[in-house]
This record gives C-alpha cells, sequence and structure tokens, in this order.
C-alpha cells in the first residue's frame, strides 16, 4: 500500500469515528447560544442575554444552610393534655436558610435606630412609625413580683445587648423581617457598584430603599432621587457604553438580590428544630427525637459536660437556675445567645431560651390531607396597586396607612417608599383551581370545603350571611377604634362582655413553639404548639427570620441512596 492509499485509508476512518460519535452524542454544548432559538448568548448586537457567571444563592448575614427533605412533624411523647392539636403527620420542606440564633436586643436596636434616623419621630408624620416599632417593655411587670430592672435595663443596656429581644409582637417581627431585607440588598446594590457609595447614611428624611420598590420601580427608589439609585461606579460605565436604560439597574434575572427574610413556617421551624439529620441511616431515619439533640434528657451524656442541662428553661417550682454557686443551667431568665450547644443543622437555642414567633395562623390541627408539601396556614395573596397611569402606586409620607391593633397599638401598614398591596381579586382567581380567595386563613377549617365541615353559616344564593354567634371558633370580638378630636382623640376600646364565648381561636393568633426560660420541660419538644394572639407581646417569646432557598436542594451535588 503506497503512501496515498495510506493516506486515504486514515481519512476515512477519522471520518467513520467523528460521525459515529456525533451521531451517538445526543446532546449539544449550548453553553454560548440558546437551546430554544441557537441565537448566540451576551451577543454585542443584542437579543439574548444570561447571566453566565451565577453559581448559587449565597448565605445572607446571620443564617445557616438547612437541607429540606422528609419528617414526622407532631407528637412524640404522651399527650397529658389531651387536645391531640399535634398529632404526627408526615410533611416535606423545601430546603431554605435560617437564623443562627434568636433575633437580639442589640439586632432589634439597630432597626429602632434606623427609623428613628429615616422617619424621626419629632415629625408628626412620621411619629406613629416610630412607636409602633418599640417592643413593650412592660411585659416584665409582675403583679406579685419585682422585676423593673427588666423592665427598665432589658432592652437598652449593653448587659443585655446579646440576649434574645423580648416584648415583640408577631406583627412587629414580620415588620423587623421585611426591614431585615431592605438592609441586606441594599448593601448588595451598594457593593455592586450601583447605587451611590454610602447612600445609605446620608438620606434625607422619608428617603428609603425598598427591595420590591427597585424591582418594579427602580426610579422610584430613595423618594424618586435617581442620583442614589444608578449613582455607583458600574451604573455609570453601564451609562457611558450602553444605550439600554434597564441595564443601569440590578434585575431579578441578575441573581444577586437575596429572597426576603421572613418568619419561619411552623413545618420548618419544627422540621429544623429537631435536626433529624444527626439520626439518619443513608435515605432512613433511626427512630425520632424528642429534643433538638440527641437523647430523651435535658441533660449531657457525654464524658465531658456530663449532667450539664442542655436549655433554658424552668426546672421546677421556684427553680429557674438552680442554686448559688452550682447554677444548673446558668440562667434565671433569658440567656446570653450561643450559651448551649447548636443542634446538627448549627442553629442554637431552639428549645429552651425564648419560645419563637412562626408564621403560622393557629388552627387545632395541621390539615395535612390536602397538603403535605411547604405546609403553611396564614395565605393572604395581594398585589401591586396600580394607578390611572399603569404604574404602580408607591406610599408617601402623606398617603401612610396606620392601623390600631386590639391593644390599641397603632402601627404602620406600609412605610413610604414601599409599593401599595391591594388583595388579589377575581382577574387573578377566575378559573383557578389552586386558589379562589385573597384571604386563606380560613380555608378547609369548618367551611363546605373542610374534612371538618361545622355548618353552612347561612349561605343563600347571591350573598353570605354569617351569624357571629355561630362561626366555628367562637373567640372574644373586642372593638378598638379612634375617638373624634371633639371627644379629645386617642383610642376608644370596647371589650366584648359576652358569656358565650368558646374559644380564644381566630385568624388573628399565631403559633409559637421551642419552649422558654418561663416553661417546663414539657414543652421543649419542638412538636409542641401553642398560640398567641399576634398583636399582643410577652416576655417569653421571642423570634428568629428565615430566607427561602432559590434553585437546587442542596449546596453539595449528592447521589440517591436507596
Amino acid at each position: 500500500m503506497n503512501l496515498t492509499k495510506k493516506l486515504a485509508f486514515r481519512l476515512l476512518i477519522l471520518s467513520l469515528t467523528t460521525t459515529l460519535f456525533v451521531g451517538c452524542n445526543k446532546t449539544r454544548d449550548y453553553k454560548d447560544s440558546s437551546r430554544a432559538t441557537g441565537w448566540s448568548l451576551n451577543s454585542k448586537e443584542g437579543g439574548p442575554q444570561k447571566n453566565s457567571k451565577y453559581k448559587e444563592q449565597e448565605t445572607g448575614p446571620g443564617l445557616v444552610f438547612v437541607e429540606g427533605g422528609t419528617f414526622t412533624m407532631g407528637r412524640v411523647q404522651d399527650d397529658p393534655m389531651h387536645d391531640w392539636n399535634n398529632t404526627p403527620n408526615q410533611q416535606h420542606v423545601q430546603s431554605f436558610y435560617m437564623d443562627e440564633t434568636e433575633v437580639t436586643n442589640y439586632m432589634y436596636l439597630q432597626y429602632l435606630d434606623w427609623i428613628k434616623e429615616v422617619f424621626p419621630p419629632e415629625n408628626e408624620n412620621y411619629r406613629k412609625i416610630y412607636e409602633g416599632a418599640l417592643p413593650d417593655t412592660l411585659v416584665w411587670r409582675n403583679r406579685l413580683g419585682y422585676n423593673e430592672v427588666m423592665t427598665n435595663n432589658y432592652l437598652r443596656h449593653p448587659a443585655y445587648a446579646e440576649y434574645p429581644v423580648v416584648g415583640v409582637s408577631w406583627i412587629q417581627a414580620v415588620e423587623f423581617s421585611k426591614w431585615r431585607t431592605d438592609r441586606v440588598n441594599e448593601l448588595i446594590l451598594e457593593k455592586e457598584g450601583i447605587t451611590t457609595r454610602n447612600a445609605r447614611y446620608n438620606l434625607e428624611d422619608g428617603q428609603t430603599f425598598s427591595t420590591d420598590t427597585y424591582l418594579n420601580a427602580p426610579t422610584q427608589t430613595y423618594g424618586g432621587n435617581d442620583s442614589l439609585t444608578r449613582g455607583g461606579n458600574r451604573s455609570k460605565s453601564i451609562e457611558k457604553r450602553s444605550k439600554d436604560s434597564t441595564n443601569l439597574y440590578i434585575q431579578r434575572k441578575d441573581g444577586l438580590l437575596m429572597p426576603a427574610y421572613r418568619l419561619p413556617t411552623e413545618a420548618e421551624w419544627e422540621y429544623a428544630a429537631i435536626a433529624l439529620v444527626s439520626v439518619r441511616n443513608f435515605n432512613n431515619y433511626r427512630g425520632r427525637k424528642k429534643y433538638p439533640w440527641d437523647g430523651q434528657y435535658t441533660r449531657s451524656g457525654k464524658r465531658k459536660t456530663q449532667g450539664d442541662q442542655l436549655a433554658n428553661f424552668k426546672q421546677g417550682d421556684g427553680d429557674y437556675g438552680g442554686i448559688a454557686g452550682w447554677s444548673d443551667d446558668g440562667a434565671d431568665i433569658t440567656a446570653q445567645i450561643k450559651s448551649y450547644q447548636p443542634n446538627d443543622f448549627g442553629l442554637y437555642d431552639m428549645s429552651g431560651n425564648v419560645a419563637e414567633w412562626v408564621a403560622d395562623v393557629y388552627r387545632p390541627i395541621v390539615d395535612d390531607g390536602f397538603n403535605d408539601f411547604n405546609y403553611y396556614r396564614g395565605n393572604v395573596y395581594t398585589k401591586n396597586a396600580i394607578d390611572e397611569n399603569g404604574k404602580v402606586k408607591i406610599v408617601t409620607a402623606d398617603s401612610i396607612v396606620y392601623d390600631t391593633l386590639s391593644t390599641g397599638k397603632v402601627i404602620a401598614r406600609n412605610l413610604p417608599g414601599e409599593i401599595l398591596q391591594v388583595p388579589v381579586d377575581e382577574n387573578e382567581t377566575y378559573l383557578r383551581t389552586q386558589f379562589s380567595t385573597s384571604d386563606n386563613r380560613d380555608y378547609r377549617d369548618g367551611d363546605k370545603a373542610s374534612t371538618r365541615f361545622y355548618q353552612s353559616f347561612g349561605e343563600q344564593e347571591d350573598e353570605v350571611v354569617i351569624d357571629p354567634n355561630k362561626r366555628m371558633y367562637n373567640s372574644p370580638n373586642h372593638k378598638v377604634g379612634t375617638l373624634d378630636e371633639s371627644e379629645g382623640g386617642g383610642v376608644d376600646r370596647e371589650f366584648d362582655k359576652s358569656s358565650s364565648r368558646t374559644s380564644m381561636i381566630n385568624n388573628e393568633v399565631r403559633v409559637y413553639k421551642g419552649g422558654s426560660w418561663k416553661d417546663r420541660d414539657y414543652w421543649l419538644d419542638p412538636a409542641q404548639r401553642r398560640y398567641f394572639p399576634q398583636d399582643m407581646a410577652t416576655d417569653y417569646i421571642g423570634f428568629r427570620c428565615a430566607m427561602s432557598r432559590v434553585g437546587s436542594k442542596t449546596t453539595q451535588p449528592k447521589r440517591a441512596r436507596h
């Protein structure tokens, strides 16, 4: 075989090999082109743009990652109360993030200082904003106890700076979470060179950054001061070389802004607290856990720490911390954060210290028959209010709406700079199967769709007549209003004097869990659940924030095991 024939044979073999390789390979690399159209991605000429640098969601300040999974939600130990409100049921939660510790006094004081700076209370338009955010320090008072030192010092004294904040209602905890979201995202934009450096320190009264406002109407951020919104070096550079004004603002598709800080759902909180990750065997759990730590007792069984209490709780009548010189748990009221060992997710004080607010509206039984994925009761769906010009309505100092709570406390429904929210209507619910109303707190709970049907509530063809005396949960109906200026102004309180009330449950009571320094060990079980009005506060309920995870279930690729 001469040289020409050899060369031809080699070319034939190479051609066949290439054909076979291409033919067998069913996939193509669409790294630089669109899988939908074949167009080039991120072309200078235009066309589809894709964030090729995005890796995964970063962990926000103060948070730890909690990988989601399946667990048995509900009672572990006996039910001496016989209320059957935490019967076992299987649930699944998505991966999320959760605060490593409870929100501390120092963290909450940062919130109060910010409000005082941006919405100075000496301005009559803003006075109620600051007053509405203040914790109730009088929760420490007791008719037969001397606790004035906590009343006067617990919130603001530096000795208690790293102690969990108390005296905060569920509503106030929600508002703190919203504020925290905006401050974290505000800093991200500054670091990315989008907004003006240190703009957050040099704002005029009422100028605020809102994440939702920035995403939906960026030019209205900071009170419409565009020199702050796009005054960073990166924005200026983009403006010089691009005619596309949309590139001047960060959008959701860029993946830079954090999802919202919020209160955890009851299912999330219980899942994170019990931390079954420590008793797993491949894809099975080895039994169930009674406490966030592994074991059936409140004292440590490890050699180094044998006998030490693992949580801050009331150990017996008149025993909140043991005897002098030999304290059982090192605290008589709340304890400083991280005083005890974390659970297997790295979360501190998921039992004891302070009980914690969760997002859910309380009902005696979790309706697992309808949903066993990311269970949550409390959905009230809203949408952005739109003006006659088709633009979102931004709350101003003159359009703040204040709500008077049942306690008489006045709070701002929305802060200036935020987008006004209105309930969803029939345009969003028409012919939908997954939801039909804005307020879903009562769904499948005494109505005709419920597994526990109460009665018809006097339904007629064109209207629904509800007899307040025939509600499923016949709670007291206190009325709070405001007096006219002619009557001296102030709050007009009218107590419900009915003697026929049978329950304290309504749509304004929220679940709290975890037990506290004031509770016996029975309540340390993460499955135990109680409720409290959302606009009231105590000296033993605090809170921590959570954040949803977007994208993959886990931060580390794993192979499914069977």
